[in-house]
C-alpha cells in the first residue's frame, strides 16, 4: 500500500535500513541509543532495524560503552565480511583490479601494464576479466557473493535503455564502445552481479569526497592527472559528482596538438604524456621502452637531483612551465565554479604535486580572480595512486546502500543505474 507521498511500506523499511546501515558505516561504532538522533528514527524503529540487519548478518557487535548510571551500551558496526565489491581503474599505464571488503579494505589485486596495444578494446576487456577471476580465486571468494563490480574509465560514459554503458573515449581512439555489453559476453561472473561504469575522474572524485580530502566540503573539484587531464565537479547539485572534461579546454590558440585532435589544449601541455614529449623534444633522455611513470621519476630527478648536484635545467624549466599551465587551468575551474577545495590526485598529479604544488597554488591565484580565489584551497588528494579503485568500488557499495542492504537482482531489462540516486541522497560530509 502507498502513502499519501507515493511511498510503500516496503520504501520505508528499506530507507530505515539504507538511514541506519550509512550512519554506522560513516560514524560507527555507534549504540542503539545513539542510533536515533543521528538517523531521525524512533527507538522503537532503530531496535527494529538493528535487529533486522543483525539477521541479516550486516551488522554485529564491536564491544560496549558505559552509561551514565545505566548498563553499558552495547555498540554496533557494520560487519566486514558481510559484502564485497570489486573495483576496476583502466588507467593509461596499466589495468589494476582491486578486491575489497564492505569497509574497503583491500583483499587482493591484479595489475595488468598497457604497452604498445594500449587501448584496443578486446585487450582491455581481457585484462578486466582475468584481473576479476585473479582477485576472486586469490580471495577463495564465490563470484556470487560479490556486491558488484566498479569500473572507472577515461572518456564520457552515457548508460543507454539497451546496450548498458558506453563508452566515448576520442582520446583514445574508443566510439561508443559497449563496454559493459563486452563485459557481459563471456563475463566470470554470475549474472545476478552488476556493472557499474563510469569516468575516472569521477570516481577518484567520489572516493576523496566519501574518505579523502574532500569529506566535508560542499563545493570542491577533484583533478585526475595522469598521461592525461580530466576532473570531477561536486556542489550541492550535483553531490554525486560530475565529470568535466577539464584537459581539453584551450589554453593556447593554435597551440601544441593534443591527442584528442584538437590544439592548444590543457592536456597537450599538462598531461604527463605530452610533458615528457615536451622533455625530449629539448633534449631530455628517456630510455626506449621506458614506462610514463618511470620516465617522469626520471624527469623529477633530473630537475631536482639528490646531494646537491646540479639541476637539468630543461627538465626543471618544462616542469615550471606545466606548473603554470596547471594553475592557468585551476583558475578557470576557479572562475567558474567558485569552489571550496580543489584536490589534486592520479599518479602523475601525486608525484608533481609533492614538489610543485607551491608554485601551482600562486599561478592559480595569480589568474583566477581575486574574491573565488580567497576562498578555495589547492592540496593533494590523500587517497594516493589506488583512489580510482576505490571509487569505483564505491559504485557497487552505494547500489548496496540504495537498496537497504540487500543484494543486486538479476539485471532489468532497462539497466539504468539505480546508484546514482544513492550517491545524489548521501554524499557523505
Amino acid at each position: 500500500m502507498a502513502g499519501r507521498n507515493g511511498r510503500t511500506v516496503r520504501d520505508l523499511r528499506r530507507a530505515n535500513r539504507t538511514a541506519v546501515l550509512q550512519r554506522l558505516y560513516f560514524d560507527g561504532p555507534l549504540s542503539r541509543f545513539e542510533l536515533g538522533p543521528a538517523t531521525g528514527l524512533s527507538s522503537g524503529s532503530v531496535s527494529n532495524v538493528v535487529a533486522d540487519l543483525v539477521g541479516d548478518g550486516l551488522v554485529e557487535e564491536a564491544g560496549s560503552v558505559d552509561s551514565d548510571g545505566g548498563r553499558p551500551r552495547t555498540l554496533l558496526r557494520v560487519a566486514p565480511a558481510s559484502g564485497h565489491m570489486i573495483g576496476v581503474d583502466v588507467g593509461e599505464t596499466r589495468v589494476r583490479v582491486e578486491l575489497f571488503d564492505l569497509t574497503l579494505t583491500e583483499l587482493a589485486r591484479a595489475e595488468r601494464p598497457l604497452t604498445q596495444q594500449r587501448y584496443e578494446v578486446e585487450v582491455i576487456v581481457d585484462h578486466i576479466r582475468e584481473g576479476i577471476a585473479e582477485v576472486l580465486t586469490a580471495a577463495r571468494l564465490a563470484p556470487e557473493r560479490l556486491l558488484g563490480v566498479g569500473i572507472g574509465v577515461p572518456g564520457i560514459v552515457e548508460h543507454t535503455p539497451d546496450r548498458g554503458a558506453v563508452v566515448h573515449g576520442q582520446t583514445i581512439g574508443w566510439d561508443a564502445v559497449p563496454l559493459e555489453s563486452l563485459l557481459r559476453a563471456g563475463s566470470p561472473l554470475p549474472d545476478t552481479v552488476p556493472y557499474f561504469i563510469d569516468n575516472g575522474a569521477k570516481t577518484l572524485g567520489q572516493a576523496e569526497m566519501w574518505f579523502g580530502a574532500g569529506r566535508g566540503a560542499r563545493n570542491a573539484i577533484v583533478v585526475l592527472f595522469g598521461s592525461g587531464v580530466g576532473a570531477c565537479l561536486v556542489t550541492p547539485e550535483v553531490e554525486h559528482g560530475r565529470a568535466v572534461e577539464w584537459g581539453h579546454l584551450t589554453v593556447r590558440v593554435r597551440g601544441r596538438r593534443c591527442r584528442c585532435g584538437a590544439l592548444g589544449c590543457l592536456e597537450a601541455y599538462a598531461g604527463a604524456e605530452s610533458l615528457l614529449a615536451r622533455w625530449r623534444e629539448e633534449g631530455g633522455r628517456v630510455p626506449e621502452g621506458t614506462d610514463e611513470e618511470t620516465a617522469l621519476t626520471s624527469m623529477l630527478a633530473a630537475a631536482h637531483p639528490p646531494g646537491g648536484a646540479a639541476a637539468d635545467p630543461v627538465a626543471l624549466a618544462v616542469l615550471e612551465e606545466t606548473a603554470e599551465y596547471l594553475g592557468a587551468g585551476l583558475s578557470d575551474l576557479i572562475n567558474l565554479f567558485q569552489p571550496e577545495r580543489i584536490l589534486i590526485g592520479g599518479w602523475a598529479g601525486l608525484q608533481l604535486g609533492t614538489r610543485f604544488l607551491p608554485a601551482v597554488r600562486r599561478h592559480a591565484v595569480s589568474y583566477a580572480l581575486r574574491h573565488p580565489a580567497q576562498q578555495v584551497t589547492v592540496d593533494l588528494g590523500r587517497l594516493g595512486p589506488d583512489a580510482v579503485t576505490v571509487g569505483a568500488a564505491i559504485l557497487p557499495l552505494a547500489d548496496f546502500f540504495a537498496r537497504g542492504g540487500r543484494r543486486p537482482e538479476p539485471a532489468p531489462e532497462n539497466p539504468l543505474p539505480a546508484w546514482r540516486t544513492a550517491l545524489e541522497e548521501r554524499a557523505p560530509h
